[in-house]
């Protein structure tokens, strides 16, 4: 390698900035392109309340080996755990289950999966065509002997364990394939002082161009020219980091086009949609020990999950999350209806006198023009080699990063994070 190599890498979320962070520790001359006017992507604290709020990634999933623990114990960040199973869940009227009613549910909904897994393992031996996850369900569940509220219960679980989990409706998740990936071991953790706090530690000393939203790639034997909309960068090697739904929408344009398996990974990956509502109160009227609040909806979908935020930030904060196309509706409503919605749900529960938030801070991570939606997913008829496919580089001039790119660990902060290194392996064993 020349001393005067340059890298050119498009994104300053920490797929970005990890494969930027690493190649500049090999000597490289790198350059971070991003449209934004902060970095760290779908990694987003706002503390414009005096408390540190996250508005995208929040927890490390499997803490136990986590790359982004290491980072974490290099930095003396803090972290804290979560305990998703201090549960307490309310029916359609607002009533509280019982502990043995909650166990019930759960094993009906593993018991509802395992004889998805059979009818799977039954199709795959007949060679029959992928069908979205909700249809195998139906199938399942249309043998099973249920009331309307039965059914509500059981789409309350689908959406809080799956729908949540994945950013999108069971009705667009591969039937084959929704939850192929690895997991790390441990519990769940998050950053009580902010997500921020790793994002900044790891784009430390680099050259980031903020407000610099790339339009166009160009790239051949010689080289990389990476042109935005008022400079054009050029440079030996690029690395596209950008979030699957940019590349979908195809806000990027590349010359040559992008190879053919590849254009049709990134049709066949789903973008999923996963926003927050995050309210502040007056004050507390919820179970101050309670991590998270459950509600059983008439709706499948529709407000089943808030978060207590008040044990991070000791303030009365509830963050309530939607998934998939109930998410993307929210995001054409007024603020004032989103809220308005939230709390009808919160009312349903605590009773008509629970007060107006005082703030309010809604995503809407669909309508960003630099995402395109939360994280990406395996839809009907995609398989994990997509996610393979999307990580290839081409003509060892161009180079792809991020979550999307991570068969692994794709959807999670770690997986953009080890996927940014991978790819400035990739170009330094090249040299």
């Amino acid at each position: 390698m020349s001393k005067t190599t340059r890298v050119i890498v498009v994104g300053a979320g920490i797929a970005g900035l990890a494969a930027a962070s690493r190649l500049q520790s090999f000597g490289y001359t790198v350059t971070v392109l991003e449209g934004r006017d902060r970095i760290g992507g779908r990694i987003h604290t706002d503390r414009s309340w005096g408390v540190p709020v996250e508005l995208g990634a929040t927890w490390v999933h499997g803490m136990d080996g986590n790359p982004v623990m290491d980072l974490a114990q290099q930095w003396d960040l803090e972290t804290v755990t979560t305990d998703y199973e201090n549960l307490w869940l309310y029916d359609t009227k607002g009533v509280a289950l019982e502990d043995d009613d909650q166990v019930e549910l759960e094993e009906q909904f593993w018991e509802a999966l395992d004889e998805v897994e059979e009818l799977v393992e039954q199709m795959d031996e007949e060679n029959e065509a992928d069908i979205s996850l909700q249809t195998a369900l139906d199938i399942v569940l249309s043998k099973w002997e249920l009331s309307a509220q039965d059914r509500r219960e059981l789409d309350y679980a689908i959406a809080s364990l799956i729908e949540h989990e994945y950013a999108a409706d069971s009705a667009d998740l591969s039937c084959y394939h929704w939850d192929e990936g690895e997991e790390f071991d441990g519990e769940d953790g998050l950053f009580p002082k902010g997500y921020d706090q790793l994002v900044t530690a790891v784009a430390k000393d680099l050259d980031i161009r903020l407000e610099h939203p790339v339009k166009a790639v160009e790239y051949q034997q010689t080289g990389v020219r990476v042109q935005c909309q008022d400079d054009t960068f050029e440079a030996d090697y690029a690395i596209v980091t950008v979030p699957l739904g940019v590349l979908k929408a195809g806000s990027v344009t590349f010359s040559p086009a992008l190879p053919d398996a590849k254009q049709k990974a990134i049709h066949r990956l789903g973008m999923g949609t996963l926003n927050k509502v995050v309210l502040r109160f007056p004050k507390m009227f919820w179970e101050k020990s309670a991590e998270v609040i459950g509600y059983i909806p008439k709706k499948k979908g529709e407000w089943v999950e808030f978060f207590n935020f008040y044990p991070i930030t000791k303030q009365p904060i509830l963050v309530g999350f939607n998934a998939g196309s109930y998410a993307q509706t929210l995001e054409d409503w007024s603020d004032e209806k989103v809220v308005a919605a939230a709390m009808q749900t919160l009312r349903t529960i605590y009773g008509a006198k629970v007060p107006n938030p005082t703030h309010h801070c809604i995503t809407r991570w669909r309508s960003d023009p630099f995402t395109q939606g939360a994280y990406s997913f395996l839809a009907t008829h995609a398989t994990d080699e997509d996610y393979d496919r999307l990580a290839e580089p081409v003509g060892d001039r161009l180079f792809f990063a991020g979550e999307a790119t991570s068969r692994q660990y794709a959807a999670t902060v770690h997986g953009a994070l080890l996927s940014g290194w991978r790819e400035a392996d990739r170009i330094h064993n090249l040299d």
